[in-house]
Parts: C-alpha cells; structure tokens; sequence
C-alpha cells in the first residue's frame, strides 16, 4: 500500500477502512465492526436530547477503539507495502527472467528452425541415396545383364571368326592355283613376247646394219664428190690463176663463188650425214627400250615366284 492511499482512506469513515483493510483472517470481525458502526451512524431524526448524549458516549468511546484500529492498521500498511516492495522486486526479476526467457525461446526457435531445415536436408539426402541405391541397383542388373550378352555375342564372334578363318583358307588355296595359272599365262606370255622382240631386234639389227651400209657407201661416195669437187676447182683456180695474170682484177670473184660453192655442199652432206646418224640413235635407243622391257617380264615372274613361296 502506498502513503497516497493513507491520505485518501483518512478522508473516509474509520469503520469504512477499518473493514476495507483488514486482512482475510479477521473477515468476522471486520463484518462485526462494520455492523455497529452502521447501527452508531444511523440518523434518528424522531430521537430525543436523551438519545443524543447517548450517542456521545458511545461516540467517545469508539474513537479510542478506532485510534487503536488504526494504528494496527498502519502497521498492517507498512508490512504490506514491505511486501508489496518485495513483490515489487520480484515481479522485476519476473519480468527480466520473462525477456531472458523470450530471447531465449527466439534464439532456441532459431534453432530449431535452423534443426528443422537441417533434418530436411538430411531427408533430402537420405532421399537421394535410396534413389541412388535404387539406380546403382539398376545399373548393377544392367551390367550382369550387358556382361551375359557380351559372353553370348564372343561366343558368337569366336564361332564367327573360326568360320572366316575356314572361309580363308580356303580362298587362300584358290588363289593360289589362281596365282599358279596367271604366273603360268604371264610365262608363255613372256616366252612369246620375247620370241617376238628377239625377232624385232634381228629386224632391227640388220636394218641398222644396212644403214650403216649405206652410211659408209654415202660417205664414201662423198669424199670421192668432194675430191672430185676439188679436183674441178684446183684446175679451175688453175686456169682462173693463168687466166688471172692476164686479167689481174677478175680473179678475185670465180674464186669466192667456187668457194661458197664448196661449203654449200659440204654443208648439205654435212646435213645429211647428221640426220643419218639421228635415225641410227634412234634405232638404237628402240632396241634399248625393247631389250628392256623384255628383261622387265621377267622380273615380275620372279617377283610372282617369290611371293609364291
């Protein structure tokens, strides 16, 4: 209680505070009290002078009960409001122990919603590695599976390939007599084609021997026309020269042209001699070439031999 309301209940009645503060143990005595004091306060407007001194006595005397009322009642106030500081303090610590509480209960609904997310993700995990399992399951009976197949398909590529290596073999010794008969067609061949080019060298051979024949009667004949040319022109300078004492000035002239005359022949067999010769190189080059592609047939037989055996 405080000294506020002290002041106020002074204001008041005595035997209206004496029944407001007394305790619930003297719940009796306040309604006793509370009974006179209404019976003692009551007006009696038809009461007489006599009544009145009565009610002074009695009036007297009440006023010491209540003095001692009243001091009993301040003493109940201050234990009371001791009290009431006590639970004061203590509704203080409540409180703080109340926030206490309430940071308390935030940070432990943090956590656990921090918890509850936690236990999700491991739900989600422990989701993933069932699905995971189920996968590997699967996979495992896919590979037994594939693993089967694979035994069944080399057994068929092992059964495959000893039927090849048959088939092979077989091939191989047909083309084997194949190769027998071509190398034996490519040998007459070769026989005849060489019986042929040793009839084109002959041919050729004495073709070049009458050409050469006819080279030497040619050049033969040449020198003979050119010693004969200069037979001609040494009597001719002969006679040009006698003639030429007479006559010193004209001597000049029939010896340049005879000796043009000269060189234009000699040039012309020259020519001749040269062309000649060509066609001899040529012939000779041919029977080279023909020589050599005869010997060529023959290194392809023994290559054909050779990859024989």
């Amino acid at each position: 209680m405080n000294m506020g309301d002290g002041f106020t209940k002074k204001n008041t009645p005595k035997s209206l505070i004496r029944a407001e503060e007394l305790g619930d143990d003297q719940a009796e005595t306040k309604m006793s009290l509370i009974q006179e004091l209404g019976s003692e306060t009551e007006p009696n407007l038809d009461m007489s002078e006599s009544s009145e001194e009565c009610v002074k006595k009695i009036s007297s005397v009440n006023l010491d009960k209540l003095i001692d009322d009243f001091s009993q009642i301040e003493k109940k106030m201050i234990e009371t409001s001791g009290k009431n500081n006590i639970l004061d303090i203590q509704l203080e610590k409540a409180n703080y122990l109340l926030k206490v509480m309430q940071t308390k209960e935030v940070s432990i609904k943090e956590e656990c919603a921090t918890l509850h997310n936690m236990i999700k993700g491991l739900q989600q995990t422990i989701k993933s590695q069932h699905d995971l399992r189920g996968e590997n399951e699967q996979l495992k009976r896919s590979a037994d599976f594939m693993k089967e197949n694979f035994k069944s398909h080399e057994q068929e590529y092992k059964n495959n390939i000893a039927k090849l290596m048959s088939e092979m073999k077989i091939k191989e010794e047909g083309y084997k007599i194949e190769i027998r008969k071509l190398h034996q067609d490519m040998q007459e061949k070769i026989e005849s084609n060489e019986k042929k080019h040793k009839e084109l060298i002959e041919k050729k051979e004495v073709e070049i021997s009458e050409l050469n024949a006819k080279l030497r009667t040619q050049e033969t004949e040449k020198q003979s026309e050119i010693i004969k040319l200069q037979l001609e022109f040494d009597a001719k300078l002969a006679r040009v020269q006698t003639k030429s004492k007479s006559y010193p000035d004209s001597t000049v002239l029939p010896q340049s042209i005879y000796r043009r005359k000269l060189q234009h022949l000699q040039e012309e067999k020259n020519k001749e001699i040269a062309v000649l010769r060509n066609t001899i190189h040529d012939l000779e080059q041919r029977l080279s070439l023909n020589k050599d592609s005869d010997l060529k047939p023959t290194g392809k037989g023994s290559y054909l031999k050779r990859r024989r055996f």
